[in-house]
């Protein structure tokens, strides 16, 4: 196996992969491929494996009886998936998580888990940061759907990318039509604010990047 990606995942980050090697031959775990389009874990069902996604990317989706749909996230590798579900009360995965694309998934059940947490702290330390990271997000995520207005949303979400980066440059998630369907947005709207915003030279859009020119500007748009 390349330990590669399980060296730089967020489960087993600063873990050498000659320990890692160690630690997987005594830990039960099995790997499972997906193909594109396939539910990795299913809404409401019982939360007991927890993921690392070693191929591909994978999507959480929720969906809602009237037919509406909210994409809450996109996995790539080295990314954990289910642990917030698998240690919570309820113990329920709160999403569907489909595989974007092809995806291979190393998956532990969660007594094995926390037998590997007990042998290492930094890998307890890694989990814990991982859920914490996934609550911060879940927090901005609300916090975007709160705004109204379309260019509120696109500005909100630009200047979470960059102080979450440190850089004025912001990649969108693959197309305007992607990122468009993570605000609930329609594509149209998004790229005429998009347009707006570049007429006022506070950004300049050459996709797939988008260069915040004006961060103060920005900001005030939130208040619009």
């Amino acid at each position: 196996m390349d330990y590669s990606v399980l060296e730089k995942s967020t489960l087993f980050s600063g873990v050498p992969a000659s320990e890692l090697r160690k630690a997987l031959e005594n830990t039960p775990h099995h790997i499972q491929c997906y193909d594109k389009g396939e539910i990795i874990l299913h809404l409401m069902e019982p939360a007991a494996k927890v993921g690392i996604i070693l191929e591909g990317r994978v999507e959480a989706q929720k969906s809602f009886p009237n037919g509406s749909q909210i994409n809450v996230s996109v996995r790539e590798p080295g990314d954990m998936i289910g642990p917030a579900a698998v240690f919570s009360k309820s113990r329920k995965y709160p999403c569907d998580i489909v595989s974007l694309e092809p995806a291979t998934i190393m998956m532990f059940r969660r007594e094995d888990l926390m037998r590997l947490m007990q042998k290492d702290v930094r890998i307890l330390e890694n989990l814990t940061t991982e859920i914490a990271s996934a609550t911060y997000m879940l927090q901005q995520r609300l916090e975007l759907l709160s705004y109204n207005g379309i260019a509120q949303k696109a500005a909100f979400w630009l200047l979470m990318q960059e102080r979450q980066t440190g850089s004025n440059k912001v990649r969108i998630p693959e197309s305007v039509s992607k990122w468009a369907m993570l605000m609930n947005v329609s594509r149209p709207s998004l790229h005429r604010e998009l347009k707006r915003l570049e007429d006022q030279s506070i950004i300049a859009y050459a996709s797939p990047m988008i260069t915040i020119l004006d961060s103060d500007a920005l900001q005030d748009v939130l208040s619009e």
